[in-house]
């Protein structure tokens, strides 16, 4: 076991969740089908309303598409500005995980109450997304009961940019916080430059799911590409540093 990395987080699976924004949209389906027989463990969808991020992609309609394309758990990033007010719509469509920014809650708590209580309702998962200048602590309030926290690892908004090594170390205190509070289990994810450069740092500093896009679609053989990334978080973990 990699030093500094605790027996339940080195016990937890290994998840891989191509991000379909570096997909081809005019073959959501054949993304779908090429990811869950590349061993995928669920589908990234990044959802950015132009008002939080600086981007607009895809909503409900979209999410409803790819669920009845794909059995594979659709893993929805809610980069929206009022998560609570169409966390539903979402959910509706066949979202399986809900994840919100903490930045949205900041001031109005309720907004993550809502956004929480309406997955755990509907016996879906909910995670909160941290930017890279939101500090771990923000996630902290609700962290017991969350089924994942997501590290960005690059600011949201557009694919392809650098990784922010920077970010390690929130990793690392995310998974420390949750062990104290009782939910060591809690998954954490990361985003945002990741691919085979990156994957050991960020599995060694605590996390377990990872989204990739551009070092998997813009792969010569993304199927394989998958597996190069599984293959690295698992080297990660039991390859001793040094």
């Amino acid at each position: 076991m990699v030093e500094g990395l605790s027996p339940e987080r080195a016990a937890l699976p290994l998840k891989i969740s191509p991000s379909i924004l570096s997909g081809d949209f005019a073959a959501l389906r054949q993304v779908a089908a090429d990811m869950e027989l590349a061993g995928a463990d669920m589908l990234h969808v990044d959802v950015m309303d132009g008002h939080f991020v600086p981007n607009i992609t895809i909503g409900p309609p979209v999410v409803k598409s790819l669920r009845s394309a794909t059995d594979m758990a659709l893993d929805c990033h809610l980069m929206i500005t009022d998560p609570h007010r169409y966390v539903e719509s979402f959910l509706d469509a066949g979202a399986d995980i809900v994840t919100f920014h903490a930045e949205t809650a900041t001031g109005d708590p309720d907004v993550a109450r809502k956004v929480i209580d309406a997955c755990k309702a509907r016996g879906k998962r909910v995670g909160i997304a941290l930017r890279p200048d939101t500090p771990a602590e923000a996630c902290y309030p609700w962290l017991a009961e969350l089924d994942m926290v997501l590290v960005m690892t690059v600011y949201p908004g557009f694919s392809g940019q650098k990784f922010m090594a920077d970010q390690i170390p929130k990793i690392a205190a995310v998974a420390a916080a949750a062990a104290e509070r009782g939910n060591a289990g809690v998954d954490i994810q990361v985003d945002g430059g990741i691919g085979l450069a990156t994957i050991a740092e960020v599995t060694r500093a605590g996390a377990n799911v990872f989204v990739a896009g551009n070092a998997i679609f813009k792969a010569d053989n993304p199927i394989a590409a998958v597996s190069a990334i599984r293959g690295g978080a698992v080297a990660a973990r039991t390859t001793p540093v040094g």
